[in-house]
């Protein structure tokens, strides 16, 4: 199974992410990642979807989309031609004896510190879903209270708009 992003547009109104999700719920299609917001246009919104399949799958799912009204364009973003990141926070346990490593290892990768607590310490990290999870995977040994990610999100490369 391969992974694929697609950036949809789609009309800013009410009840397209519902009719979306619904779509692939329906045809029984899981969405590993989903993240919406509005654009620079007020009338329009910008989703992107992650999933997991084969061409096929892929194709059907692009075919499936396009015939909801509300979508305006859907374009498959490649890995080598686009920008994706996501954005992670992450609490991690902390104490006076080991805050300072775990400070040093969210500087190697040009993670932030945005709360310090007694017990605790949350981390913003930017950047590819491989970054994350590498910082997660060091982190771990310290003791991940908890973490959210946003999904990834995915612009094309170039001057080139959708």
């Amino acid at each position: 199974m391969e992974k694929y992003v697609l950036s949809v547009l789609v009309e800013n109104k009410t009840g397209v992410l519902s009719r979306v999700s619904g779509l692939f719920s329906r045809r029984g299609y899981n969405i590993d990642s989903l993240t919406v917001c509005a654009t620079n246009n007020p009338e329009q919104s910008r989703m992107t979807i992650v999933v997991k399949g084969d061409e096929h799958i892929l194709d059907q799912i692009q075919k499936q989309l396009a015939k909801l009204e509300e979508v305006i364009a859907i374009k498959k973003c490649e890995t080598s031609s686009s920008v994706q990141r996501e954005m992670s926070l992450i609490k991690v346990r902390a104490e006076a004896s080991n805050r300072g490593t775990i400070i040093e290892t969210a500087d190697i990768y040009k993670a932030r510190i945005v709360d310090v607590s007694l017990e605790s310490v949350i981390i913003e990290i930017t950047g590819s879903e491989e970054k994350v999870e590498s910082l997660l995977r060091l982190l771990e040994p310290y003791g991940i209270l908890e973490y959210v990610r946003t999904g990834l999100t995915s612009l094309d490369r170039g001057s080139g708009v959708m």
